[in-house]
């Protein structure tokens, strides 16, 4: 792989197995879209920004193979698609927003099969490209937020891997780092998938940022202790009242707003959802073997029932601002932003 997460070469989509991380780096080289639905179904792609680039190439795969006489039915190809891939991850934004965009596109498009097969291509091309600037700009903006010696609380793995390149939460790390504020992360270790652990101290230490994992039960005494400056966390979907984050997210928020610390959320507006609220938000509910199960070792008594949502809900007031591309989004930003985007 080049400095990206997932690229297009030539009817061949290109990614890293982020199952395998860290102990190996795998590369998936996928030709059929049904591929790669169940790479997103089995977590090897996750990301809620990456899941919106891998649906959208996905759809591109589609119209690449695609044997449709006519415009007509090469459309109808992408629904029926786009309908199976819709069902893989449920509660992130990026996924639905970016197979939107290239499904109306391509409806009102005019030309023939042929066509509208590499406009499908090249729209899907477009999204990554789009993704990979918003998370530029995001650091950007985010590293006006760190000062030097700050150390920053994340949780999850909101960085190169969750998106085309080099990150939203971990995208503004990156950029104050490269400012030369010699910043240090405190990252969680995420239960129970433990995408803390595995990708985002992984991506720290390939670039050189000092980091320190802790285990998801830590963040009070680390709050507590004052060894954090600020926390900066990603987003799966941003809805008019509420940020829907990895699970535990909401206790971070809750905390950080006891310990008067900011707590910042860094998404590109792909994951913005303003005609809903948190009420409206299918929560993913996963298998309850990653919690009775660590690896292939069972933790758990047989039969005991399991609570497993894959997300939680921390609601607005606890959201010191919004970092996206177009800027850093305080309450009163976001209202307007709200009034002005929202439809209906």
């Amino acid at each position: 792989m080049g400095t990206r997460t997932i690229e297009w070469r030539d009817g061949t989509v290109v990614t890293i197995d982020q199952t395998r991380l860290p102990q190996e780096v795998a590369i998936l080289e996928m030709r059929s879209w049904t591929k790669v639905a169940e790479a997103i179904k089995t977590m090897k792609i996750r990301g809620a920004p990456l899941l919106g680039a891998a649906a959208a190439f996905a759809l591109a795969l589609v119209a690449y193979n695609s044997k449709a006489e006519n415009r007509l039915e090469l459309i109808n190809e992408l629904e029926k698609a786009a309908e199976i891939l819709r069902g893989t991850r449920p509660t992130g934004a990026n996924l639905f927003w970016a197979m939107d965009r290239i499904l109306d596109k391509a409806r009102k498009f005019s030309g023939d099969r042929e066509a509208l097969a590499a406009f499908v291509v090249e729209e899907a091309q477009k999204i990554a490209d789009e993704d990979a600037e918003a998370n530029h700009l995001i650091g950007k903006y985010g590293a006006e937020l760190l000062r030097d010696g700050d150390v920053i609380l994340t949780h999850c793995n909101a960085g190169a891997l969750a998106t085309v390149e080099y990150g939203t939460a971990l995208g503004v790390v990156r950029s104050a780092w490269e400012q030369g504020k010699r910043v240090m992360v405190i990252a969680t270790e995420t239960r129970p998938k433990l995408q803390g652990a595995r990708l985002t101290t992984y991506e720290l230490k390939r670039d050189g940022i000092p980091v320190t994992l802790i285990t998801d039960n830590m963040v009070g005494y680390v709050m507590y202790k004052r060894m954090v400056s600020n926390v900066v966390v990603g987003a799966d979907r941003i809805v008019q009242d509420a940020v829907i984050n990895k699970i535990g997210t909401f206790t971070i928020a809750v905390l950080a707003k006891e310990h008067n610390k900011p707590f910042y959320v860094a998404a590109p507006k792909s994951t913005f959802d303003l005609n809903h609220t948190s009420k409206d938000v299918i929560i993913e509910e996963r298998k309850p073997q990653e919690v009775t199960q660590i690896g292939s070792q069972r933790i758990a008594a047989d039969g005991i029932e399991v609570l497993n949502p894959a997300f939680d809900i921390t609601p607005l007031e606890y959201v010191t601002a919004i970092i996206c591309e177009s800027g850093i989004l305080y309450k009163e930003d976001f209202d307007k932003f709200k009034t002005k985007h929202s439809v209906g």
